[in-house]
């Protein structure tokens, strides 16, 4: 085992004191958004000094052969810390042959994949999971159109919504979704002029406990960040989401969403792929994202980590490319950290924890990680809060 350092990314939506605290650092004053764990090219974590990339390529034997098989030398997951002050863009994350063919596309277009108006970065899938530290709030999945319909209308917005909101009710199913929500991303005046007044219809429902008062508290939370953005229409066909720590939000490739508030570790493949439809001064590829989105009535899948040990909860998962358990120890009960064929990363975020291999023994603290190479088994004592990640193999 090796201490892990991992990369802060700034992005403005990002809060400027969750993770400097977790980490242990002093704020900057900077939006620190997410904090890296893994071995993606644009932003690795190193060992000793030495980009977990590079090491990786010197030691492949350490990510375990299950792996090696399957996903050659590349470490298959990234493990982050994500903290939002404000929302994120409305985005989905594609499929692996999306985007293996956007990946190309592009680059035979000739963008650089530094280019801020590239799509896909790299080309590998982005399905993730998101488990709460703190109360978090997001939006998930397209709730169903007559229901969405039903609490527009419940605005009284006084300006005609027929031209734009009319299929949710005039079409079916996913037809009603897609056409519905492609209008709302269109900026022209006469959405800027409905999302206006839906706001200021909404204001005078924010104060009511009831599907219609949880819709337009988000219209207006919506519209204090990106005020009179039409895409604002569109956002507001998702459901919400309220994580209370310790719960987890699965979003597939495909699922439109935006996270709004709050902390939490995210876990996911290794990848950047990132295809925006509003809700952001980043690029927007509309083209993109109406091939990759899934334009189906989709509740948000709420999960909590099952039990496979004392003190150790895994998250169900299918995707082959990572795998997430929760450790919640005390020092009456120490565990052996599980996939002890495969690499792990492990991040303590609360207490401390004495990591105790044939190699020797550390102790690290909230906001501190380790690599564990596959082959080693490790045995994790301590009073502390944490996750174990490694291949979903």
């Amino acid at each position: 085992m090796k201490r892990l350092t991992g990369t802060v990314r700034t992005y403005s939506w990002g809060s400027y004191d969750a993770i400097p605290d977790i980490l242990g650092k002093d704020a900057d004053g900077q939006p620190w958004a997410e904090y890296w764990l893994g071995a993606h090219e644009a932003s690795s974590s190193t060992l000793d000094g030495i980009p977990l990339t590079d090491y990786i390529h010197a030691h492949p034997d350490e990510l375990g052969d299950r792996s090696r098989v399957v996903f050659g030398t590349r470490l298959p997951f990234l493990l982050k810390i994500l903290s939002a002050r404000h929302p994120l863009s409305l985005q989905a994350h594609p499929d692996a042959a999306m985007a293996r063919a956007g990946f190309v596309r592009e680059d035979q277009n000739g963008i650089d994949v530094n280019d801020p108006h590239r799509t896909f970065v790299d080309d590998w899938p982005k399905p993730e999971i998101l488990v709460a530290l703190s109360d978090f709030e997001g939006l998930c999945g397209f709730r169903d159109p007559h229901e969405t319909r039903q609490l527009f209308d419940g605005l009284e917005v006084l300006t005609p919504t027929d031209p734009v909101l009319g299929s949710l009710t005039e079409r079916s199913g996913s037809a009603a979704l897609a056409e519905t929500f492609l209008d709302c991303l269109a900026g022209d005046d006469m959405r800027r002029q409905i999302v206006t007044e839906v706001v200021s219809g909404a204001v005078n429902h924010v104060g009511e406990d009831t599907p219609l008062g949880e819709f337009a508290r988000t219209a207006v939370e919506l519209d204090e960040y990106f005020p009179g953005d039409p895409s604002i229409l569109a956002a507001l066909m998702l459901n919400r989401v309220h994580l209370k720590p310790g719960q987890a939000l699965s979003v597939p490739p495909g699922i439109m969403h935006s996270y709004l508030s709050g902390t939490g570790v995210e876990i996911m493949a290794d990848s950047n792929n990132v295809v925006r439809g509003g809700l952001t001064d980043k690029h927007i590829d509309v083209d993109s994202l109406i091939q990759i989105v899934s334009f189906q009535t989709q509740e948000p899948r709420i999960m909590a980590a099952q039990e496979v040990d004392p003190g150790v909860r895994v998250f169900p998962g299918t995707d082959d490319q990572f795998r997430l358990w929760h450790l919640d120890l005390d020092t009456t009960h120490p565990a052996m950290a599980p996939a002890s064929g495969l690499a792990r990363i492990l991040l303590i975020t609360d207490g401390y924890a004495v990591c105790s291999s044939s190699h020797g023994t550390d102790e690290i603290v909230r906001g501190q990680a380790i690599w564990v190479p596959a082959g080693e088994q490790l045995q994790v004592d301590g009073n502390c809060e944490g996750f174990i990640a490694a291949a979903g193999l």
